[in-house]
Formats: structure tokens, C-alpha cells, sequence
């Protein structure tokens, strides 16, 4: 695999972040610079982490990885998704603080594992590509490679997102927990 190739597989690895990354952006469209590079940053650490989890516990993870890993990610966007939408339809006051509080540390934890969970099935893949010599860069490299760019596609759509969710006010928290709520379906249908 070239660079190019590694760059597109991280990219594609990268979407379900991105999206994500705009649904927290439209929930929260007056949220810090910090923050919104903080998201992209756990988004960029975990996609470029899980390969490396998955190829250096390949014997371990490979038989489990592709049995539990949709179902995971489908319940944890669909929490989390839900979540949104409830707080979303809840009074006035309390969508204000919602918004106020904005994503917390454990559900931004839990969206960066729900997206990057197919990244741990591209890592156990790394050691079979290696075996054959097709992987000349070598597997830290490439997990950097995925990592930078999940974190540049996620900075960029959290921006996007938080336009959006200034045009949109009110209804941009349920569009978020629609999107998550979608996502998480969407990797459901794929694991079938």
C-alpha cells in the first residue's frame, strides 16, 4: 500500500467520525475552538489507535472482531443518538442546558470508540497485508497516516456542523441524534 492508498483508507475510515464530529457541531454551534479541536483529536487518536490495537492483538481479536463490532458500535450510537433526541423534545430550559453542557468526556470517549471499531478489523487485516509484503511502510506509519486524517476530516466537519447548527438553532440537536441514531443502523445493515 502507497501513501495514497493509506490516505484513502483512512478517509473512509474516517466518515462515520466526520459525521458524528458535524451531528456534536450542530448540537453545540457556539462551542470553543478547544473543543472542537479536542473532539477531533480523540476522533484522530482512537481511529489511528485501533488498527494498532488490531494488529498487535490479531490472534486475540480476529474471530471477535467481526462478530461484536457492528453490534457495539450500532449500541452505542444508538444510546447516544437517543440521548440527543430525548434531551432534544425535553422543556426549553432544559435543552439550555444541554446545550450549556454541551458533550461530556464519556460520551465523547464512547462516540470515538463506536467509530473507529471498524479500524481494529483494519488492523488485524495489517497482518496478513504484512505477511504478504504488501504493507512496505510498516503499521505505526500507516496507523499515523489514518489518525492525521480522520483528525483533519473530523476538524473540518465539527466547523461545518457548528454553521450549520447556527442556521438551524433548535432543530440542529435532533438532526445530531438523527444522524447518530442513522450511522449506527447504517453499520448494523453492513454487518449483514
Amino acid at each position: 500500500m502507497s501513501i495514497f492508498d493509506i490516505v484513502i483508507l483512512g478517509a473512509a475510515l474516517s466518515m462515520d467520525a466526520a459525521a458524528v464530529g458535524m451531528a456534536n457541531g450542530m448540537a453545540e454551534p457556539r462551542m470553543s475552538r478547544q473543543k472542537t479541536f479536542l473532539i477531533a483529536l480523540f476522533f484522530g487518536v482512537f481511529q489511528g489507535g485501533m488498527p494498532l490495537l488490531g494488529y498487535y492483538g490479531s490472534s486475540v481479536f480476529s474471530s471477535l472482531v467481526g462478530r461484536i463490532a457492528p453490534y457495539l458500535s450500532f449500541m452505542l450510537l444508538l444510546f447516544l443518538g437517543g440521548k440527543m433526541l430525548i434531551d432534544a423534545a425535553s422543556e426549553e430550559e432544559e435543552r439550555f442546558l444541554v446545550r450549556r453542557e454541551g458533550l461530556r468526556l464519556p460520551a465523547l470517549t464512547a462516540q470515538a470508540v463506536a467509530t473507529s471499531v471498524d479500524a481494529l478489523a483494519v488492523g488485524v487485516s495489517f497482518m496478513a497485508q504484512e505477511a504478504a509484503g504488501a504493507l512496505p511502510l510498516g503499521v505505526p506509519f500507516c496507523a499515523l497516516i489514518i489518525a492525521a486524517t480522520t483528525f483533519l476530516l473530523s476538524l473540518a466537519a465539527v466547523q461545518v456542523g457548528k454553521l450549520a447548527g447556527d442556521k438551524l438553532s433548535g432543530g440542529a440537536q435532533k438532526i445530531g441524534g438523527l444522524v447518530l441514531v442513522l450511522i449506527g443502523i447504517k453499520l448494523l445493515f453492513e454487518a449483514f
